[in-house]
């Protein structure tokens, strides 16, 4: 999977392609927000949230810039397209 890194947090797209219906993986996120994330060999557990409408005015130029094809998929669906934010769970 596709992932940003800003600063602590962790930038991922629901984009399932640009297909109509979203991610299962994004289903089960709303469902229950906790998740285990690893990346290389370091192991996280996050909180995953969707991001507001201004978060994601600032974090969508830096993820098209990453992977262009999100905009294609943006076109591509009628649904707005959902980034989620992860940030680190707190004990």
């Amino acid at each position: 999977m596709l992932y940003l890194r800003d600063g602590e947090r962790i930038i991922i797209v629901a984009s399932n392609g640009g297909r109509d219906n979203e991610p299962s993986w994004w289903a089960n996120l709303r469902h229950d927000p906790h998740a285990g994330v690893q990346i290389k060999g370091e192991k996280r557990k996050m909180i995953a949230r969707k991001a507001t409408e201004e978060e994601k005015s600032d974090l969508w130029p830096l993820l098209t810039k990453m992977y262009p094809a999100y905009s294609d998929y943006q076109r591509r669906t009628k649904r707005e397209i959902p980034v989620v934010i992860l940030t680190e769970e707190i004990r």
